[in-house]
């Protein structure tokens, strides 16, 4: 979680208010009186957690629930049970990040989500030689007061050209390579579904910083005919195997 954003949520909270981590296993908050993930608590706190971290814990083995944040049973709390819940970096390596976000919203009053930007995601080489981490399912994008997840698939894996230079992340500090939503009631969240490879190309492309501007659609069409001839080739090579079955 962003310091800035942890020191904001610990000043706003008072002694009284119940507070849940869903997903906090790798770095939990320590202001949690209850935590939900699908790790143990004997083995938490794997990145960046300090031992003033473990000293200030406000929850213990008994308020570490275990399990499936996705699975198909309501979370064992009933509604509006915690004043605040915090959800940070987790979603993105959800199967089902909505169905998280809708029970959020039935058992917290307010709370935080934070997640991988944009930037983040697309970088080449911040997790190894492709873009973004191996194990996140979405890309997401936090616009407008609200959520939107975007599956993540193989063509930005395939286009170098969609990807952000390694320089460009570097210089980004935290707060360009994480993005945040506050929210009340219940945080507004949806899948965003791309059919057809341009549109999720045009997409993509909205996000890559090429001279200090994104690559945009006029560029990416000059790039998709440099390509032409190579991915003309392929689709007539898949349209004849498709045929032929």
């Amino acid at each position: 979680m962003l310091e800035a954003s942890r020191g904001a949520i610990t000043g706003r909270l008072g002694d009284e208010d119940r507070v849940l981590d869903v997903g906090g296993w790798s770095s939990p908050f320590p202001r949690a009186d209850w935590v939900l993930d699908l790790n143990p608590h004997a083995t938490r706190g794997r990145y960046g957690y300090s031992d003033a971290d473990r000293a200030s814990e406000r929850f213990s083995a008994g308020t570490w629930v275990q399990r499936d944040a996705c699975g198909p049973e309501p979370w064992p709390w009933p509604d509006d049970h915690f004043d605040f819940a915090v959800c940070s970096h987790t979603l993105e390596d959800l199967r089902d990040p909505l169905r998280v976000c809708a029970e959020l919203g039935r058992v917290a009053r307010a709370g935080y989500i934070e997640v991988p930007s944009r930037l983040e995601e697309q970088s080449r080489w911040v997790h190894g030689p492709w873009a973004g981490w191996s194990h996140h399912h979405w890309i997401c994008d936090v616009r407008d007061g609200r959520i939107e997840f975007v599956f993540k698939g193989d063509l930005l894996q395939a286009r170098r050209d969609l990807q952000v230079p390694r320089r460009v992340w570097a210089r980004a500090g935290a707060e360009g390579r994480a993005q945040a939503l506050s929210w009340e009631g219940a945080p507004a969240a949806c899948e965003r579904v791309f059919v057809e490879n341009g549109d999720f190309a045009r997409w993509l492309a909205d996000g890559v910083p090429v001279r200090g501007r994104t690559v945009g659609a006029r560029a990416l069409a000059a790039r998709d005919a440099a390509f032409g001839f190579g991915f003309r080739a392929a689709d007539r090579l898949l349209g004849r195997g498709l045929s032929a079955r």
